[in-house]
C-alpha cells in the first residue's frame, strides 16, 4: 500500500464519521432504530443491512468516478514530487474550508432524503436508498471538505482499483454509524445519543480541521522537506487564524 492510498483511506474514515454530524445523518439515528422499525412492523437488523449494503454502493459509485479520474491522472505519469504538492494543496484548503477561513464552512448542499420513502416503500428500498445517497456523499448535505478531498485523493493515486477501494471504504464507514442506534431501546436512550453527538458536534469539526491540515504538512513534507512543511504548517496556523474571529458569523452546521 502506498503512502497516499493510506492517506486517502485514512481521510475517508475521518470525512465519514464527520458527515454523522449532518441533518441526514442524525435524522437516520432516528429514523432506522429498533424501536422505530418494530413500529413499522420491519426487523431493524434487516432494515440497517439495507443501509450499510446501500452506502457501500453509494461508496463504490463515488469510487468508480473517482477511478476515471485516475485513469487520465496515471497517464500523467506525474513525479511523486507533484503529486505530494497537489495533495498538500488540496488538503490544506480542506482545512481552511472547514475552518470557515474564506468567511463560511460547511454546510453546503443542503439536500435532505426524502422521509416519505418510509411509508411508501418496503424497508430494502428505503434502508438501501437512503443508504446509497448518505454513501455517495454528494447527494445530501456535505459537513465537510473532507468528502471532496476524499474523492480527489483517490483519483490522485492514479490507480482505478485504489480509488474504487478508497470510495467504498468512504461509503461503507458512514453507513456503519446507523449502528450506533443498534442498543436504543426507549427516547430517552434515543435522546441521550443526540445530546451526546450534539456536544461532541465542535470538538469533532475542530479536530478534522486539524486532521485535515495535518495531511497538508505531511504531504508538503515529502513534495519539499522540512522547510516546505514548517512553511505548511505556519500557512495553517495562519488560516485559523482567521477563521476564528469569523466563526459566529458563519454558517452553522
Amino acid at each position: 500500500m502506498t503512502p497516499l492510498l493510506a492517506t486517502a483511506l485514512g481521510v475517508a474514515v475521518v470525512a465519514a464519521a464527520r458527515s454523522t454530524w449532518s441533518p441526514c445523518g442524525l435524522s437516520m439515528l432516528s429514523t432506522i432504530t429498533p424501536m422505530a422499525e418494530r413500529a413499522r412492523g420491519h426487523r431493524y437488523g434487516v432494515t440497517a443491512t439495507w443501509f450499510v449494503v446501500g452506502a457501500a454502493l453509494g461508496g463504490l459509485t463515488l469510487g468508480a468516478v473517482a477511478a476515471l479520474v485516475a485513469v487520465g491522472v496515471g497517464a500523467l505519469g506525474l513525479s511523486t514530487t507533484a503529486v505530494a504538492t497537489i495533495a498538500a494543496v488540496l488538503a490544506g484548503t480542506a482545512a481552511a474550508v472547514d475552518a470557515g477561513t474564506f468567511g463560511r464552512r460547511p454546510p453546503f448542499f443542503r439536500r435532505q432524503v426524502d422521509d416519505a420513502w418510509l411509508s411508501t416503500y418496503r424497508a430494502w428500498v428505503y434502508g438501501g436508498g437512503f443508504g446509497w445517497q448518505i454513501g455517495v456523499g454528494f447527494a445530501t448535505y456535505i459537513m465537510t471538505a473532507g468528502v471532496a478531498l476524499t474523492a480527489l485523493l483517490a483519483a490522485l493515486t492514479g490507480s482505478p482499483p485504489a480509488a474504487l477501494l478508497v470510495g467504498v471504504v468512504f461509503g461503507t464507514a458512514r453507513g456503519l454509524v446507523v449502528l450506533l442506534g443498534a442498543g436504543l431501546r426507549s427516547p430517552a436512550a434515543l435522546g441521550a445519543l443526540h445530546a451526546r453527538l450534539d456536544s461532541l458536534e465542535a470538538p469533532v469539526r475542530w479536530g478534522v480541521t486539524v486532521a485535515w491540515a495535518a495531511v497538508a504538512v505531511g504531504a508538503a513534507a515529502v513534495a519539499g522537506g522540512p522547510v516546505a512543511a514548517a512553511v505548511t504548517a505556519l500557512a495553517m496556523v495562519a488560516a485559523v487564524g482567521i477563521a476564528i474571529p469569523l466563526a459566529p458569523r458563519v454558517a452553522p452546521s
